[in-house]
């Protein structure tokens, strides 16, 4: 695998679907920028309903409608609002790109400001796709999709919590402390790295396991391949919280079996061809300095 490989490139480039960051209404001049930027190369724009309610427009399509519509979306905001774009999306196999309207994000390499450069570069194909892991949680009959992670954490601080773990149906594993976190190649510089998990380079596919705060030293991170199921067992009478990407809370009980596993679809999103993700270690971390 070439580091800088590019999935297949979009066939059309005439509609594109914007996603912006929400309550943020003070990012309305910039919208309607980025829809005279488009209109210059002859795209299409359409606004998410949720978006355009908060511009005070009544314009809006739900996000559902917009993948049906449109050859690309965009995301205008930071990586959270990139992170939600995806895993609201990833079922339409649609491509991405992420605007930034501060700094470089670490998924979002597009800053506000270069968007008229880069779409010069987008109509000339200088451009690339990365296809990204992204992982399912089942539980009981529900199903979660995370791009970043899967964090099983304890409900309550004055206390640690137990969690038993499988893969593939063998046991591997007691976790007893504050939590465990799950997390994709690409979620590896999120929470996992600030708990002392690795770095993994983003178009890896694999899962990186790490406790968090662990009762015993024994306890390290773990890289496995991205084709097993890993299932982890609630042992706690007060039960366990569950996060997705730091965005979506939900209670489980004790006893609670939750089964993760990599998504069949992948995120696709959309990048300079020239975006080196050691540049953006350097920029966001020092890395190397």
């Amino acid at each position: 695998m070439k580091l800088t490989k590019s999935a297949k490139k979009l066939e059309n480039r005439n509609t594109a679907g914007i996603i912006l960051k929400p309550d943020s209404p003070e990012i309305e001049k910039e919208y309607y920028e980025i829809v005279d930027y488009f209109k210059a190369h002859n795209i299409e724009v359409f606004l998410e309903e949720k978006s355009s309610k908060m511009i005070n427009l009544n314009n809006g399509y739900s996000l559902e409608e917009l993948c049906q519509k449109v050859d690309f979306l965009v995301s205008v905001g930071g990586d959270g609002t990139l992170l939600s774009v995806v895993r609201n999306s990833f079922k339409h196999d649609i491509p991405i790109l992420g605007v930034h309207m501060g700094t470089l994000g670490f998924l979002t390499d597009i800053v506000y400001e270069e968007l008229p450069k880069f779409l010069i570069d987008f109509f000339n194909d200088n451009y690339r796709i990365d296809n990204r892991m992204l992982v399912e949680c089942q539980v009981n009959d529900k199903n979660f999709v995370a791009f970043n992670d899967i964090v099983i954490s304890r409900k309550t601080v004055s206390s640690m919590i137990k969690i038993k773990a499988k893969i593939d149906g063998a046991s591997f594993n007691n976790y007893y402390g504050d939590g465990v976190i799950i997390s994709t190649p690409t979620g590896s510089t999120a929470y996992n790295l600030s708990v002392g998990g690795p770095v993994v380079y983003p178009l890896t596919e694999a899962f990186i396991i790490t406790p968090v705060a662990p009762h015993s030293l024994t306890q390290r991170p773990l890289v496995m391949p991205a084709d097993i199921e890993i299932e982890f067992k609630i042992k706690d009478e007060q039960g366990a919280v569950l996060l997705i990407d730091g965005q979506d809370t939900y209670e489980v009980e004790n006893n609670t079996v939750i089964k993760v596993t990599i998504a069949k679809q992948k995120a696709k999103l959309i990048h300079r061809t020239k975006r080196n993700f050691f540049e953006v270690l350097n920029d966001k971390l020092q890395w190397g300095n």
